[in-house]
């Protein structure tokens, strides 16, 4: 653990809004409120629901989970321009995510314009928001390839309007824990915005980046169930919940025995299968059969253990294969009341790595307990000779 005093961090969701983005991927609307519900009942702090200028349906979905979710904060995906805003009002949200280029690259080929003509846009357009009654969160797309003293202009001019909170995005999944770490930190010191970070998945750092961000300051976790998203990808919810409390010595209003049940609807909506060794949800990643791992665990829990299942709603699970050792087989053949001690136990052992290595997988239970009621049969068939 870290040694900073434990505080709370606010998970914001995207799975609804850049989650869909990812190729191929379509949420029908009794989907999204599933899931939306389901995200709620969680306890995530905040549902990006969508993107409202992608049409009248996205509307449509969008007005329908914020006028169904009760408890965390519903927001609407705006680019930055007047247009966005008012669908935005038409889909009933009280809240909106305003994005704006960071980077001058993108600045120069999104908007033909320079720092202080989007700053002045920024006004403009979140005035507008404001001047409606909304909400507004600023978001800084490609903010890992920004100056900063773009940045602190851009955010300085939003903050006089009353937005709430500043998105440091990082668009193309550059950066790594390190660096995220310094830039978060001097994010800090230009401006007093709360800031969210948004990490991409391309370098597979998405998670470790979200926990770094979050200890050089930053308040928010901008993530999305499985990590679901563009290209690579974004940072997963649940590994992000499960890795503050035991990386930051941070906690989340997430219950965690929810994030099995979420990953499967999301997973099934997206048409997906979750890998069996996926982080935190994957089916086997409290599943033992390796005999020295397993002998520890029958022992002593802690032997092999650094996560416990239970913080999940989940338990371990033993299985037997090629690697297995005798203190799983007997542990197996003991639950259904058979002892298999001494020289039957090793030559029941050596029978299921014979079968493990022809079959190339797991012998079930139920078969290596046949095979060791047929060697309790050879025993006594010797003994009475």
């Amino acid at each position: 653990m870290s040694g900073i005093a434990c505080h709370k961090v606010q998970i914001n969701d995207t799975t609804l809004r850049d989650g869909e983005q990812a190729p191929g991927v379509v949420f029908t609307l009794p989907e999204k409120l599933a899931i939306a519900r389901e995200l709620a009942a969680a306890g995530v702090d905040e549902i990006e629901a969508g993107t409202p200028a992608m049409g009248d349906e996205e509307v449509e979905a969008i007005a329908a989970i914020a006028s169904a979710i009760e408890g965390p904060r519903v927001t609407a995906w705006c680019r930055l321009n007047e247009a966005d805003v008012d669908a935005a009002l038409r889909a009933g949200v009280k809240s909106v995510n305003i994005s704006a280029p960071m980077s001058r690259l993108q600045m120069r080929v999104k908007l033909k314009a320079e720092p202080h003509e989007v700053a002045e846009r920024v006004t403009r357009v979140v005035g507008y928001a404001r001047e409606k009654g909304l909400e507004v969160a600023l978001g800084g797309e490609d903010s890992s390839r920004a100056d900063l003293r773009d940045v602190g202009l851009i955010a300085g001019a939003a903050a006089k309007l009353g937005v709430f909170r500043f998105r440091f995005a990082d668009t193309l999944g550059l950066l790594d824990p390190f660096s995220t770490y310094e830039y978060i930190k001097q994010l800090r010191e230009v401006t007093d915005l709360a800031v969210e970070f948004h990490g991409h998945n391309d370098l597979g750092l998405a998670t470790a980046n979200t926990l770094a961000a979050l200890r050089a300051g930053a308040s928010h976790a901008s993530v999305t169930v499985l990590g679901l998203g563009e290209r690579a990808g974004n940072a997963p919810l649940e590994e992000v919940c499960v890795a503050l409390l035991r990386t930051a010595d941070a906690r989340t209003g997430v219950d965690l025995t929810r994030l099995e049940r979420l990953a499967g609807l999301v997973a099934h909506a997206a048409r997906d299968n979750i890998a069996r060794a996926k982080p935190i949800v994957g089916a086997d990643i409290f599943t033992h059969e390796s005999g020295i791992h397993v002998a520890g665990l029958l022992s002593d829990v802690r032997t092999y253990q650094g996560l416990d299942p239970a913080m999940l709603g989940r338990r371990h699970k033993v299985v037997i294969g090629k690697h297995s050792g005798l203190a799983a087989v007997r542990a197996v053949c003991a639950a259904a009341g058979l002892d298999i001690d001494g020289g039957v136990g090793a030559a029941v052992l050596a029978r299921v790595k014979a079968l493990a290595k022809l079959t190339k997988s797991l012998v079930p239970d139920a078969r290596v307990r046949q095979l060791a009621r047929e060697e309790l049969v050879r025993r006594e068939n010797r003994e009475t000779i």
